[in-house]
């Protein structure tokens, strides 16, 4: 009796002790968990712009390889465009042949033209005084009834023909003197000006077989080869501009109240040995209909949609590059 007694006594103490301890555990669990951050991952993106060609042509030579640093105006890459330098050929022949009517319509006539027109207009003056005189004279002899008027008329039909000749010569001398007209002077002068806009235009192309980098930052990749036929605007590298990084969270809408703009908050890198820095978030979007959803209506809630959020350091940060993964434990300190 005295036995079933005793394990009677240590059963029951060995389930005092049991339950005893698995509440202590279940509050340990349930305090913990409560405390436990919810990690937030991100990712390092970078600002770029692509660099293209004006015009078609064949890679010639690259100044650049992938990975280096590069300057605002720093040559980058060179095409070769023989069909743009055979344009410029032609521009320079038309505004050489543009030049020339010019000058000439500027000079104006010859000298030699000038006194050839003078001397045409004093052979009408005398042949319209000798029908002059002839008309007079038979004009005389009709009015005494000597000549016919038959003749009278042929003789004053001369003597007009003579006087309208004389003025046509006197026209063409003047023209002479006077040049070019005005519209003629301002139509060649133009011409001039438009030969000089094709040269502008080709120069221009010319200079984008040359590409130059608009600003600084790091060649992240270069597509053709040398010797590669390159199109109008086709991609030929891209710069990655280094000083302008973010980290973007693809963060579920019921975790935005923890990323409001504005926000600052700590931030770790582990590619950078855990290194905390302080971000602060300046973007926030949504990823529309197409992004990730949470179905929750089957416990009688609702749908939560994803939002991109985007923070950027507040300070510069060491070797910090495109791609790495920035980690923010929700629940942390926030400023």
């Amino acid at each position: 009796m005295a036995t079933e007694r005793t394990q009677r006594i240590n059963t029951i103490i060995s389930l005092t002790v049991l339950g005893i301890v698995i509440a202590i555990v279940c509050v340990i669990g349930s305090i913990t968990y409560g405390k436990t951050n919810e990690i937030m991952q991100g990712q390092m993106e970078v600002a770029e712009y692509r660099v293209s060609s004006k015009v078609p042509g064949r890679i010639l030579e690259f100044r650049v390889k992938e990975g280096q640093m590069v300057k605002a105006g720093d040559t980058l890459a060179i095409i070769e465009a023989p069909e743009v330098k055979a344009k410029k050929a032609q521009a320079e022949a038309v505004k050489t042949a543009a030049v020339a009517l010019n000058d000439k319509a500027e000079a104006g006539v010859r000298e030699e033209q000038i006194q050839g027109a003078y001397e045409m207009w004093q052979k009408a003056i005398v042949n319209r005084d000798i029908w002059e005189k002839s008309f007079n004279r038979v004009s005389n002899l009709f009015k005494e009834g000597v000549v016919s008027e038959q003749k009278y008329d042929e003789t004053k039909a001369q003597y007009d023909a003579a006087v309208a000749t004389e003025k046509a010569a006197k026209s063409q001398y003047d023209m002479a003197v006077k040049g070019a007209q005005k519209q003629d002077k301002e139509m060649a002068a133009a011409q001039v000006e438009q030969a000089k806009g094709v040269i502008e235009e080709v120069d221009s192309y010319i200079q984008e077989t040359i590409l130059l980098a608009y600003a600084d930052g790091e060649v992240s990749d270069i597509f053709p080869h040398i010797g590669e036929l390159v199109g109008t605007g086709a991609p030929i590298m891209n710069i990655a501009m280094m000083d302008d990084m973010w980290a973007t969270f693809n963060v579920r809408e019921d975790h935005l109240s923890n990323m409001p703009l504005g926000t600052r908050f700590t931030a770790e890198f582990p590619a950078l040995g855990g290194t905390s820095v302080i971000m602060e978030v300046t973007y926030m979007k949504d990823r529309g209909d197409y992004a990730a959803w949470k179905a929750t209506k089957q416990t009688g809630q609702y749908d939560l949609k994803t939002f991109e959020v985007r923070a950027v350091p507040v300070s510069d940060v060491p070797g910090l590059r495109p791609g790495m993964t920035v980690i923010y434990r929700i629940g942390e300190e926030r400023r």
